[in-house]
């Protein structure tokens, strides 16, 4: 039997998703909570993997057991033996051609920066942070500039293993709230570091140190020491997951409720 399951964590206190030895990930506290529910050894897989301090609305992943249990017993026997910065929204019974990965039709992350002289402790880790003063039309146009289908050799990590750097932006929004700026990019997929990099651009434009053209010059010259050194894991959430509606999971729309009135 397959299940799909959306874990929500902040990833402050993780080195990233992906399970590595000596160190706390999440999936690591993930398959430890399955040994304990389950006492077998079980293995997940995830849409996407998410670099140590960002964070998560909806990371989906599945796993494969011969135990049948209520969904909500998954659920709920899973987010007793989690850490309190990680939690399981939600379980399903899916189809056996279901895969958490290779199923996703598209991937939102949304980026979450403020901006004012001093950095905030509540936020600390939660936030992107940059003392400078942001023009909203700039950064609104900057993102812009990534929209479409593009070659992002320049702006992802030296340790990106993707074959290839193409990769198409479908929608790119930016909002403003009092001194907080939210980035939202849906895309076919990203690559390592993609986003940060891209931030850390972005908010060059925003603070008049670079104008717009530069970021075509980027796309042209394909030269990563060009681009500005990559922006803060803290305010990176992955949000949603995008899938065929016939493997009937529940609706993926989430959002940083900091814009809620």
């Amino acid at each position: 039997m397959r299940i799909a399951a959306s874990v929500e964590f902040i990833g402050s206190s993780f080195s990233g998703w992906q399970k590595q030895l000596k160190v706390n990930t999440v999936q690591g506290e993930i398959e430890k909570a399955l040994f304990n529910v389950t006492n077998k050894k079980i293995s997940l897989t995830a849409a996407g993997r998410t670099d140590a301090g960002v964070h998560a609305l909806s990371q989906i992943v599945h796993f494969d057991v011969d135990i049948i249990r209520p969904m909500h017993s998954w659920v709920k026997g899973l987010n007793a033996h989690l850490p309190n910065l990680i939690k399981i929204k939600w379980a399903k019974i899916v189809s056996e051609d279901f895969h958490a990965r290779y199923s996703a039709k598209s991937r939102e992350y949304q980026y979450l920066l403020l901006s004012q002289p001093i950095a905030s402790a509540i936020w600390s880790d939660r936030c992107g942070w940059t003392f400078y003063e942001l023009d909203y039309n700039l950064l609104l146009a900057a993102s812009k500039k990534f929209l479409g289908k593009h070659n992002f050799d320049a702006f992802r990590s030296s340790e990106c293993q993707a074959k290839s750097p193409i990769r198409t932006i479908k929608t790119v929004e930016v909002k403003k709230f009092n001194n907080f700026f939210l980035f939202t990019f849906v895309g076919d997929g990203f690559l390592h570091h993609q986003i940060r990099n891209m931030m850390a651009t972005i908010i060059k434009v925003g603070r008049g140190d670079m104008n717009l053209d530069y970021i075509d010059e980027l796309f042209e010259k394909q030269n990563r020491h060009l681009v500005p050194a990559t922006f803060s894991p803290s305010g990176l959430y992955l949000a949603n997951i995008e899938y065929d509606e016939s493997f009937n999971l529940p609706d993926q729309k989430n959002h940083l409720n900091i814009f809620n009135k």
